[in-house]
């Protein structure tokens, strides 16, 4: 069974992170349904919202080894219903 998910991250050190952040989304670009980022240029953050459709466990892992790079802080909103296909 399949969720919808909004992955929220915000890169504390864009120039440092921004590379690595990108690859790992793009290597889960078949769960990633939508993505919006804001760059606080002046501050030195970005926020970026990333909605997905996939498995739990997809949606975990994308969480996790987002989670895992330095000057990355994630949190992510799952939905309880379950989507067939």
């Amino acid at each position: 069974m399949k969720k919808i998910a909004v992955i929220s991250a915000i890169l504390e050190e864009p120039k440092l992170c921004q590379k690595e952040f990108n690859e790992v989304v793009s290597s889960f670009k078949g769960i990633v349904k939508g993505r919006m980022g804001i760059p606080f240029e002046e501050e030195g953050i970005a926020v970026i919202s990333i909605t997905v459709l996939g498995e739990l466990n997809d949606i975990n892992s994308l969480t996790g080894k987002l989670g895992n790079i330095n000057h990355v802080l994630v949190k992510t909103a799952i939905s309880k219903k379950e989507i067939q296909g």
